[in-house]
């Protein structure tokens, strides 16, 4: 690995090995989404304990300072919409030329596995890793399941980030799921766990991640359990304290319950 791409990674993925990602790039197919019409407001308070930011490159110009940002991890790939007819048909939206022009440290898109767009999406991550090894971007492949959230269990979930590492990608963010162990143990690249759907309460978030760390991810990707939560920096802060600190649960919930009452 040349000196580019180690020096890229090291700014998303901090010297303990672990990384807690703030994305911020749910616009791309789902428009304005709830508590996140105007990006750059939302996350003010949390930027700063974020390792790096996923944005889309519209965002990243019109929302955030650029005085004042953790590095950052593009959003590469696009196409559908959440009311059209298949979110899993994507492409390419940006090119390599936007990436260096954006100083970005890593790029990120979608993959599809067992979606009719599998090949498009799979031929897609490799085109991209092509040209992101030339220039030493890393890219982290997203195991997208589109619609059907029913496919998250480890087997599905497992063949996902295998083949996402096997392809080249230097990262892989997927679902948290029972026996998680599984996926982590059978991908040779650093797995970061997705939020998903938004978690009833705190303490699920602070379970499944707490779990998810125990068995093997590196960090997190969470969106809407932090800045669609009641207390946003409470909940960043817990759980910054997992993946950073080794945090238990109890700990985490202590953390949430004292920033709170502040």
């Amino acid at each position: 690995m040349d000196w580019g791409m180690k020096n890229r990674l090291a700014q998303i993925i901090k010297g303990d090995g672990k990384c807690m990602f703030l994305p911020i790039d749910h616009g791309y197919f789902q428009g304005p989404t709830r508590m996140l019409e105007k990006p750059g407001e939302t996350i003010a308070p949390l930027i700063e304990f974020a390792d790096a930011l996923f944005v889309t490159r519209g965002v990243l110009r019109s929302c955030i300072d650029t005085r004042n940002t953790p590095p950052i991890i593009l959003r590469v790939s696009g196409g559908s919409s959440v009311i059209g007819q298949a979110l899993e048909n994507e492409t390419i939206t940006t090119s390599i030329e936007e990436c260096l022009r954006l100083n970005v440290q890593a790029v990120g898109m979608s993959i599809f596995v067992g979606s009719d767009y599998e090949f498009q999406s799979l031929s897609n991550l490799g085109k991209l890793v092509n040209e992101c090894e030339r220039y030493g971007i890393p890219v982290m492949a997203v195991t997208a399941v589109g619609k059907e959230l029913e496919k998250r269990d480890a087997r599905y979930l497992g063949l996902c980030c295998r083949i996402a590492a096997e392809i080249g990608a230097k990262v892989v963010k997927t679902y948290w799921c029972e026996d998680f162990d599984k996926v982590v143990d059978g991908c040779p690249v650093p797995v970061v766990m997705a939020g998903g759907p938004k978690c009833e309460t705190e303490l699920d978030a602070f379970n499944f991640v707490h779990d998810g760390m125990s068995k093997g991810a590196i960090g997190l990707n969470l969106g809407r359990n932090i800045w669609q939560h009641q207390y946003p920096v409470p909940m960043m802060k817990a759980l910054r304290a997992i993946v950073h600190d080794d945090a238990s649960v109890a700990d985490a919930r202590e953390i949430f319950e004292t920033e709170k009452s502040k």
